[in-house]
């Protein structure tokens, strides 16, 4: 599998900050934090807002949307959304991460595993399944970061959390390496899947490449690696090619029925205002358009059908 690494470029100066909106598709390297490619782009773009949309672990690789300005108003529906990986998993080592950072603590060289077994065990885990989050993770307890307890030595109980596994394909093996295909609902900890997988298997096993390439509709293959960022912004001097890139935000909304609306209507919306627009089938969230098009946000179907609005986009 391959994974996108880069050095860390250095950035020099200060780039005024500005208002920009829109969605951008990165393909975040290996050996960077989410957080830490956020930042940066944010950077190279100069803008005053931005947010993630789904922590990709250090060692993890892929489709990282970055969302500016009023397009942050959507970061929960990406959020929520299915999300697609292809990872290794080697087999016969269990590590104190579940990923080849951590330690290993468990060492099992006498077994045998053929991809016919791998492929049965794996089907025991599709469909809706719980897991049990592991201590290196983002979550928190009492205020305090599971990771942060973990490399004090410190473990806790964590409930098992509801999640689906619509797909788990194992597509090959190497070497006691599993190559897998997941698609996942959010909250799925693949870390947690593949060491699941080598107990049942009896083996154990972590993960030991991680790259995710799809997010809701967003995929990798339309994603920019940080260095062709910073050459764009080198050979523009500018950031109007940069920002010919950015999604439009109700392209990560195009699950939802959308609804156009007349000048009264959208004059009410904006001003906060439940309004009827006839026999509405459905319940949930619809996108909202204004008179000539534009979007204006997102609305929630009430009980007795009028629409209210949920999230405007200025």
């Amino acid at each position: 599998m391959t994974a996108t690494t880069m050095p860390e470029v250095q950035i020099s100066g200060r780039r005024a900050t500005r208002d920009v909106s829109g969605i951008l598709l990165i393909d975040k390297p290996v050996g960077m934090s989410s957080n830490g490619a956020l930042q940066r782009v944010k950077r190279l773009f100069g803008a005053r807002k931005a947010g993630h949309t789904g922590n990709l672990d250090v060692l993890a690789s892929g489709l990282l949307p970055i969302c500016f300005g009023e397009a942050t108003k959507v970061c929960g529906f990406l959020l929520d959304s299915d999300k697609t990986y292809s990872a290794d998993i080697k087999l016969g080592e269990v590590t104190t991460t579940a990923d080849s950072e951590g330690e290993v603590i468990r060492r099992v060289t006498d077994f045998a595993v053929s991809i016919e077994q791998a492929r049965s065990a794996a089907a025991n885990f599709v469909g809706d399944i719980e897991q049990v989050p592991p201590m290196y993770s983002a979550l928190k307890r009492n205020g305090q970061r599971l990771y942060k307890l973990a490399r004090q030595g410190i473990e806790i109980e964590r409930e098992p959390r509801p999640v689906t596994i619509r797909a788990f394909d194992v597509t090959e093996l190497n070497d006691r390496v599993l190559s897998v295909h997941v698609k996942c609902s959010k909250g799925t900890y693949i870390r947690t899947l593949a060491e699941d997988l080598g107990q049942l298997l009896g083996c154990g096993g972590h993960i030991s490449a991680l790259r995710r390439l799809e997010a809701g509709p967003y995929c990798v293959v339309d994603a920019m690696t940080l260095d062709e960022i910073e050459s764009a912004l080198i050979a523009d001097g500018t950031c109007q090619g940069l920002d010919a890139k950015l999604l439009a935000p109700d392209s990560a909304l195009q699950h939802l029925s959308d609804l156009h609306l007349t000048d009264d209507m959208a004059f009410r919306v904006t001003r906060g205002q439940a309004i009827e627009v006839g026999a509405v089938t459905g319940v949930g969230e619809v996108r909202l358009y204004g008179p000539t098009g534009e979007f204006i946000g997102i609305g929630t179907v009430l009980d007795d059908g009028r629409i209210a609005p949920r999230r405007l986009i200025r």
